[in-house]
């Protein structure tokens, strides 16, 4: 990989420079490798392709993952209620309009305008989702979720989710469902994505997580909880 910077803020007073940091994807370089490093895909320009950014992100050690009181309460609740299809996305129709239309109100309606079409459909043409999981319930769609996977990790990217379900915790249910098959398949570790702010929280209902601190995987939970609370 190609890693390189990019001035983002500076305080004089307190002689603080920062800096993002991105590595560009080369052909010899594993998915796994690049999430291990505490690199996630980039899709915040359309214009840039096979780069990815370094941030606060969450991961679980999957042969040691242990259900929480609170993922038996969610897996009660959900389990057995809907039918799942996990497909290639080489075999899914990723520009049938009814699916765009799911994503797009799902996202609108949750995040604002943080998912205009330009980038989902964007999103969907960078090569990187291997699968996306589709589940019904009564041959109605109530849920899609978007998967980064090799044979060393599983990342759970995005998941769109009928809003009536808002709060019976689905999206929640989403993700564990993905853990429990990315065990399953034998998957080393399972990426939950960014750990920012009080919306970031509900990713500490996972064990054993930890969470990168910029330099390595750091367990401390206690932690994590400390700085997405001060993220405010």
């Amino acid at each position: 990989m190609r890693q390189f910077s990019r001035e983002f803020g500076h305080s004089y007073e307190t002689y603080s420079f920062g800096y993002c940091n991105f590595a560009v994807r080369e052909a010899e370089d594993s998915l796994g490798n690049l999430y291990a490093r505490g690199f996630l895909p980039y899709s915040g320009t359309l214009d840039i392709r096979d780069t990815f950014y370094m941030a606060r992100s969450a991961r679980l050690t999957l042969a040691s993952l242990t259900l929480t009181s609170e993922n038996r309460r969610i897996a009660k609740k959900h389990d057995g209620k809907f039918t799942k299809e996990r497909i290639p996305v080489s075999e899914f129709d990723s520009r049938d309009e009814s699916f765009l239309s799911f994503c797009l109100e799902y996202f609108k309606a949750r995040h604002g305008n943080a998912m205009p079409r330009e980038r989902l459909e964007f999103i969907l043409s960078l090569k990187l989702i291997s699968h996306i999981v589709v589940y019904k319930k009564d041959d109605t769609v109530i849920g899609y979720v978007f998967e980064v996977s090799d044979t060393q990790m599983t990342h759970f990217w995005y998941s769109f989710y009928d809003l009536s379900y808002l709060k019976q915790s689905l999206g929640l249910w989403l993700m564990l469902d993905s853990i429990r098959d990315s065990k399953e398949a034998g998957r080393e570790h399972f990426y939950l994505g960014t750990a920012y702010g009080e919306k970031g929280l509900y990713k500490t209902n996972f064990e054993p997580l930890e969470f990168w601190d910029g330099e390595t995987w750091n367990p401390d939970i206690k932690t994590l909880k400390e700085l997405c609370r001060r993220d405010g």
